[in-house]
C-alpha cells in the first residue's frame, strides 16, 4: 500500500494531480485545499496517501496534512459518504470549521459541499458528533478549572444564533471565551462572544 509520495508536480486539475516519482506518474485525487498548498509545476511536492483498492479500480487520494487525511477517513464512516463526497466536503470546509460545526450540530456548513443534501448533512452531523473530540477545540473549562456547564454554553450559542450569527461561529467564540477563563455565566458569554464576533 502506498502511504506517501514525494516527487515533482507534473500536472493538475480541479480534483487531481500527477506526481512524477523517478519517471513514474502517479494520478492522485485531492481536495482543492490540498491542491492550493502544492508548489508550482515541476516543483517538489509531498503528499500523504490513502490507497483505495477495489475490484474495478486502484485509486490514490492525497493530502497535504495528517488532519485532512484523518477527516477523509472519518467522513467515510458515515453511510452515504464515499471518497468523492468526502473530498468535496474537505474542499468546501476547512478541518477546523468542520470540527466546530459538527460539535455545534450545525448542518448548514457541511451542506455547502457539492453532493451533500440536507438529509446527508444531518446524518454526518449526528453520526460524527461524538467522534470529533480529537479534532475539535480544547475541552471547555470554566475559570475554576472545572468543566463548564453545558447549558451555559448552549444558551449562549443559542442567543447568538438568534441574533443572526451562524451556529458554528457562535460556538467557536463562546468556546474560546470559556477556554480563556471566562465565567460560565450566560450573559458574560454572550457579551464576550459579541465582542469577539465584532472584530
Amino acid at each position: 500500500m502506498i502511504a506517501k509520495l514525494r516527487g515533482l508536480l507534473d500536472s493538475f486539475g480541479d480534483d487531481w494531480c500527477i506526481v512524477d516519482v523517478n519517471g513514474v506518474g502517479y494520478y492522485v485525487f485531492c481536495s482543492s485545499r490540498t491542491l492550493d498548498k502544492l508548489n508550482g509545476l515541476g516543483e517538489e511536492v509531498t503528499l500523504l496517501i490513502e490507497t483505495h483498492i477495489r475490484e474495478d479500480h486502484f485509486h490514490l487520494f492525497g493530502f497535504a496534512t495528517e488532519l485532512e487525511r484523518d477527516w477523509f477517513t472519518l467522513l467515510q464512516s458515515v453511510q452515504g459518504v464515499g471518497a468523492k463526497v468526502a473530498l468535496a466536503i474537505l474542499s468546501a470546509v476547512n478541518p477546523d470549521e468542520l470540527s466546530n460545526s459538527i460539535a455545534a450540530q450545525d448542518k448548514t456548513v457541511v451542506g455547502q459541499a457539492s453532493g451533500v443534501g440536507p438529509k446527508l448533512a444531518t446524518r454526518i452531523v449526528n453520526e460524527l458528533k461524538d467522534k470529533v473530540a480529537k479534532f475539535a477545540l480544547a475541552p471547555v473549562k470554566a475559570e475554576s478549572g472545572k468543566p463548564a456547564k453545558s447549558s451555559s454554553l448552549g444558551d449562549a450559542v443559542s442567543a447568538l444564533t438568534n441574533l443572526g450569527y451562524k451556529q458554528a461561529e457562535a460556538f467557536t467564540v463562546v468556546n474560546k471565551a470559556l477556554n480563556e477563563g471566562a465565567d460560565d455565566d450566560v450573559q458574560t458569554l454572550i457579551r464576550l462572544g459579541l465582542k469577539e464576533l465584532a472584530k
